[in-house]
């Protein structure tokens, strides 16, 4: 279901613009846990979170876009005000809602990692693999939190229906990318494996800038490894494809803009370009990360653990090689065809 259902649903959502087909998505992941033999106790309790989170974004657009259709006779006359009132107007809104959130969130992670530590020790390792992700996710929403609260986002830069679709359909793709696609290859207690998950992760990047394409990313793969034999690595790989979509967005839309109207061989150098930082980025930094990662937080020895990084090593520079080509191949063929649709949207970020 998860595989299938999930990106047709945000297909749908992507080409109909339907807010009710977010209910979908919700179920479509449902059925994901329940296929994975898990109790259906707990896929329903994930429905529960689910759905209301998906019925609640659905009423925040049609809230917005009926606050928007309102507004549309008097914002020339609030800007005016505005400019009176404040001076000149830098088209950025500020919020301390999303600081809170993850403030929030940091403290009660970093109680529970402290307090799943024991359990980890014991050998039951997914209570603190779950803390030390929201941990990472935490530090990822207070980040972003700060910004938006002290420097203020442009209204270009927040995601519309589409751009969350869209997201949505790229993080699947991550999942299944890593999920299904892959050779593992067993280190001692942990594993390696090759992959095509980095395949979408830098194309969400190219397509959607870098903070929405690491993001998808990052929940596609990190979802991936909560929900196979990779647990204990889901918090690393959270951040490091974050990392790789920012890496590869910025070289994309800030370097080089390829959102923009260039010629075929400007767009395949940039993008070239963009793709091979991305991955170079991550062929130091996984196993450098990993093996702090390991030694410090899992307390794995640092022998094993530099034996683990050495092999990481290789296959990420394998993984790269194929992402970079992959990505590229696949951009260049999507680019023509979602502007002929009206879904490429251009990007600066």
């Amino acid at each position: 279901h998860f595989v299938f259902s999930f990106p047709v649903q945000a297909l749908l959502l992507l080409i109909y613009r339907n807010l009710k087909d977010f209910v979908t998505i919700g179920h479509a992941i449902f059925f994901m846990y329940a296929d994975y033999n898990l109790a259906w106790q707990k896929s329903f309790i994930l429905a529960l979170f689910i759905i209301p989170l998906f019925l609640y974004t659905m009423r925040i657009v049609r809230s917005a876009q009926t606050d928007y259709r309102k507004r549309g006779t008097t914002m020339e006359k609030t800007a005016k005000w505005n400019v009176t009132q404040n001076g000149p107007d830098t088209g950025r809104s500020k919020s301390k809602t999303m600081l809170i959130v993850g403030i929030v969130l940091l403290l009660v992670s970093l109680i529970c990692s402290f307090v799943t530590h024991k359990s980890y020790l014991q050998e039951i390792k997914q209570p603190y693999a779950y803390s030390l992700t929201a941990l990472f996710v935490a530090v990822m929403i207070t980040v972003r939190g700060a910004y938006k609260a002290f420097i203020g986002v442009h209204p270009s830069q927040e995601a519309d229906v589409k751009q969350l679709a869209q997201a949505g359909l790229l993080a699947a793709l991550c999942y299944i990318g890593f999920a299904v696609f892959k050779i593992d290859i067993p280190v001692g207690t942990e594993k390696t494996a090759f992959h095509f998950g980095n395949v979408f992760c830098v194309l969400g990047a190219l397509l959607l800038g870098g903070y929405w394409g690491g993001l998808a990313g990052a929940i596609g793969m990190t979802i991936a490894d909560l929900t196979t034999a990779y647990v204990t690595s889901a918090p690393k790989t959270f951040l490091l494809k974050l990392m790789i979509g920012l890496v590869v967005g910025f070289v994309a839309h800030k370097l080089f803009h390829i959102s923009r109207e260039h010629t075929v061989k400007y767009i395949t150098g940039a993008t070239i370009a963009a793709s091979v930082c991305g991955m170079a980025f991550n062929v130091i930094a996984d196993p450098l990360v990993g093996y702090f990662y390991k030694t410090y937080l899992l307390g794995i020895p640092q022998d094993i653990a530099k034996a683990f990084a050495k092999i990481n090593a290789m296959t990420t520079l394998v993984n790269a090689v194929v992402a970079v080509i992959a990505a590229t191949v696949f951009y260049l063929a999507l680019r023509p065809a979602l502007k002929k649709a009206g879904l490429f949207t251009e990007k600066e970020v």
